[in-house]
């Protein structure tokens, strides 16, 4: 089927071929479900013993606080796993999962996955690791003092994994403001202000670095 040969190319299957992941399925039970824009995939305060394989799409990790602000913990893309902690732990989940478009996800029991073979175990403990590098990473874009800042961080990140001053990133505004934890509006006026400076261009969610840096832009503002 095309489906297993397309996983034989992802990650979370390395080194097995597709008769063992057809294998894998039978053992961990696998389900594949479909999610529409705007479906929760899983809410906070649930358990579950399968993680999520996204096959297509996107999907988004988000926390909720007690009055509905959301911050976006973390963007799933195809090929990447989520609540797999969770899963293994036996634990409630403490964050929702949530779809901005049409998605595809492969649920598979995760103990039972790695009962059956050692390398998903190796392929999965590789994926986290990676996850926990992007929370690293996120965490050092947080950490800056100004809206200005933690944008200019974030694009700068961009740029350099798209290996081009031009790119586009996988969020809309209100998006962006929340992976950032931003408010959306002064997020809105730091990036005008940087377009005018010539530090930056973009329509919606494509960007253009310049070369001029950042802080010469603020120096002459300030008319040194």
């Amino acid at each position: 089927m095309e489906i297993f040969a397309a996983m034989e190319k992802m990650p979370l299957f390395h080194g097995l071929d597709r008769e063992q992941i057809q294998e894998l399925f039978r053992h961990s039970g696998a389900q594949r479900r479909t999610y529409t824009r705007g479906e929760m995939v899983l809410r906070a305060g649930e358990r579950t013993g399968r993680l999520g394989l996204l096959l297509s799409g996107s999907v988004h990790v988000i926390r909720e606080d007690f009055w509905g602000g959301r911050t976006i913990v973390g963007i799933v893309e195809a090929g990447d796993v989520f609540a797999e902690s969770f899963a293994l732990a036996g634990e409630p989940l403490e964050v929702s999962v949530f779809s901005p478009g049409e998605a595809e996800v492969l649920f598979l029991d995760a103990e039972a996955a790695g009962v059956y073979s050692g390398r998903f175990t190796v392929n999965l403990l590789a994926l986290m690791a990676g996850k926990n590098l992007a929370l690293t990473r996120k965490m050092g874009h947080m950490a800056r003092k100004t809206t200005r800042e933690k944008l200019l961080s974030y694009l700068s990140a961009q740029a350099i994994r798209a290996g081009d001053a031009s790119f586009d990133i996988p969020l809309d505004r209100q998006q962006l403001a929340d992976f950032l934890a931003v408010d959306r509006s002064a997020m809105s006026a730091a990036l005008g202000k940087l377009r005018d400076e010539g530090t930056l261009e973009f329509r919606k969610n494509h960007f253009h670095l310049l070369r001029r840096h950042p802080e010469e832009a603020g120096e002459e503002e300030l008319g040194c």
